[in-house]
């Protein structure tokens, strides 16, 4: 087994941790209640989303990676690659942020761009629109509640508890997997009604 990062201090991670998940949590809440202001310069803002969808993809692949290369018993690889995957979700927080800044809410299925969904643009998508409120909904539920679970699977191999590490991630990486696929899904369902 690995040498721990860390020195274990369970009562101060649980208050980084709550903390961090908090603060995340209640800064991405009040993205939907701030007026985007205007680019400085011109810029499609949605290139933020873009990249996001990298982060997200690059990530799934990283947790697909993460699960081999502990099955393989290359705990090393696996700390590398679980550790990059946790900062590449901290740089995709930044970009998401970036994103709803700049370019505020986009309604799903406003094919003309106007901000406003009609009958016929409600018609036009029909059952579309309930999965990817559906696949949206769950990747927003499993984010919120899952992020402090992640951040104690990790903290929890940092300090070289590995069963505990374990126990916790049969649960987490499944669901830090399912978050990053959906990120990538909800991203490609809601591109097209960008404007």
């Amino acid at each position: 087994m690995l040498t721990p990062l860390f020195k274990k201090n369970d009562k101060k991670a649980n208050w980084l941790i709550g903390i961090v998940s908090a603060v995340i949590i209640l800064v991405v809440a009040s993205l939907s209640r701030i007026h985007p202001p205007k680019f400085p310069f011109d810029f499609n803002v949605h290139v933020f989303a873009f990249i996001n969808a990298l982060i997200n993809s690059v990530v799934a692949v990283l947790l697909i990676a993460g699960l081999w290369s502990a099955k393989q018993r290359k705990y090393t690889l696996h700390r590398n690659i679980m550790i990059a995957a946790l900062l590449l979700s901290v740089l995709f927080l930044v970009f998401y942020i970036s994103h709803h800044l700049f370019a505020g809410d986009t309604k799903f299925g406003d094919i003309n761009h106007d901000g406003i969904l009609s009958d016929m643009e409600i018609a036009a998508v029909s059952n579309v629109r309930t999965v990817y409120f559906f696949i949206l909904a769950s990747h927003i539920i499993l984010v919120t509640v899952m992020l402090p679970f992640i951040l104690f699977t990790a903290y929890r191999a940092l300090i070289g508890e590995y069963s505990r590490h374990k126990k916790l991630a049969r649960y987490t990486w499944p669901l830090w997997l399912y978050i990053a696929i959906t990120g990538v899904v909800v991203y490609w369902m809601i591109m097209p009604y960008y404007n």
